[in-house]
């Protein structure tokens, strides 16, 4: 594998993990730790890491000490607010053009994520939450807005993942509403259902004190 090949593999597996809630909020990075678990050096990690770093998905405290970021609320909301935008917009097109195979994976997810909860496997059901949201831009065809929503989750997983727990059912109880407005193909419906999603998980973040108060310092680790 080339290194620009291995560079992006690495990139990609740190990203996977943050965009799925695999890490959370106060999390400790170890870049020697990280390079054992890929089977690789330590530069590429590096790399990956700082690319991270600079797209605002980690906090690089000292050369040793990089974490998972807790978000300044100010933050969260204006993500929020694009969320509310983008994703309304892929639940449109994913109504408009979703066949009776998208409609059965998006069962799938919810049946899985159900299951998960029911376990408490919040790591789990957080990484199924994730696949569902951004399903929905796959069955759109809107490769450009699925990337710019995998920039946002970045730094949303972690934050989804830390409040999952306390949201159980609230976090998912509106894919239903998704799902039945793309089975009937009504686009402004299925826009609706998706945004109540978002607000309704956003509420459990807002009230778990799990983002930095506007201002604050935040809790530190």
């Amino acid at each position: 594998m080339g290194q620009n090949s291995l560079g992006g593999s690495v990139y990609q597996h740190i990203a996977e993990a943050l965009t799925k809630g695999a890490l959370k909020p106060g999390d400790r990075l170890k870049i020697r730790d990280l390079a054992q678990q890929m089977g690789t050096s330590v530069t590429p990690v590096r790399d990956a890491v700082l690319r991270l770093v600079h797209e605002g998905a980690l906090a690089l405290k000292s050369p040793r000490d990089i974490r998972v970021p807790s978000l300044q609320q100010e933050r969260y909301l204006e993500i929020r607010v694009i969320r509310l935008k983008l994703e309304g917009l892929a639940a449109e097109g994913a109504a408009m053009n979703a066949t009776p195979t998208d409609i059965a994976r998006l069962e799938r997810l919810t049946e899985d994520n159900e299951q998960a909860l029911a376990r408490s496997e919040f790591t789990r059901a957080t990484a199924i939450n994730q696949v569902f949201h951004f399903e929905l831009a796959e069955i759109a065809a809107m490769p450009i807005l699925r990337g710019i929503l995998q920039n946002l989750w970045l730094q949303m997983g972690p934050v989804i993942a830390a409040a999952y727990a306390d949201g159980g059912r609230t976090m998912i109880e509106h894919h239903y509403d998704v799902i039945d407005a793309i089975r009937r193909h009504e686009p402004q419906a299925a826009k609706r259902a998706i945004r109540e999603d978002i607000l309704a998980g956003g509420d459990v973040i807002l009230s778990n004190r799990i983002l930095i108060p506007s201002g604050g310092a935040g809790p530190q680790p």
